[in-house]
């Protein structure tokens, strides 16, 4: 990633260097919201939601942590004893982890994901990081993959949001409008903005606990639990079929 396209990053580092920074997400509609407060990246345990603090006790042993941003969740469990590898395909955000005393962060985009010496207990996607998948061959894909490089009672931790629990007017016609063009109804196409950065465009993938499912089966995955949130957010502990 080219400097000037890491706005995330950017915004970390900002954050960490002591200013006050919001979030600038940007739909390929023109729909423009302010994303998460930046503080949230960086919050501790006692800060977290709920449905967070119940889903990361089911991690276990070596852990992989994809998109890991700012780290939260790597050094929560490094403190804990765990052996945590956290990537991100932000330069400037593993910078960060680092700064935080992170042990073992490095630059990788999902689709770069190829540890053929390690075996993962954990997959570790919160935050909304089964978003990261894009697209529903995309996720199958990857799921597949890493069934290989995980071990027999691995599993998986992922966040989503209910796409279908609103009632905005701009996300229900955005959601109609992927439907006609074959994609799924929540497969966003969004960039995020701070100051004069941008990223580039790319497609993040917002589900349904049905439509998690769906993408599940024949990937050597299942759901083993759902963990509800009090909005439309939920964590899914995913196993090994």
């Amino acid at each position: 990633m080219k400097p000037e396209e890491d706005a995330y990053g950017q915004e970390l580092l900002a954050y960490f260097n002591g200013k006050e920074i919001i979030e600038i997400v940007e739909r390929d509609d023109g729909f423009i919201s302010t994303g998460l407060e930046v503080s949230y990246y960086f919050s501790q345990f006692e800060d977290w939601p709920f449905h967070e603090q119940e889903a990361i006790t089911f991690a276990k042993d070596k852990v992989l942590d994809i998109g890991c941003g700012a780290g939260r969740h790597s050094l929560y469990l490094q403190e804990k004893g765990y052996d945590v590898v956290g990537i991100d395909q932000s330069p400037l955000a593993i910078k960060v982890c680092k700064l935080r005393g992170m042990k073992k962060a490095q630059v990788m985009a999902i689709e770069e994901v190829d540890f053929t010496e390690e075996t993962f207990n954990t997959i570790l996607m919160l935050g909304s990081n089964f978003g990261l998948f894009g697209s529903f061959n995309k996720a199958r894909q990857l799921l597949k993959r890493f069934h290989q490089l995980t071990s027999s009672d691995a599993l998986i931790i992922t966040e989503s949001n209910d796409v279908y629990q609103t009632e905005n007017p701009d996300h229900l016609a955005y959601q109609e409008a992927n439907r006609k063009k074959g994609r799924m109804s929540g497969q966003l196409r969004i960039r995020v903005r701070f100051g004069k950065y941008a990223t580039p465009w790319f497609d993040y993938l917002i589900v349904s606990k049905d439509e998690m499912q769906d993408i599940l089966e024949g990937t050597g995955w299942k759901i083993g639990k759902f963990i509800d949130s009090e909005v439309a957010k939920y964590i899914a502990i995913i196993e090994k079929t």
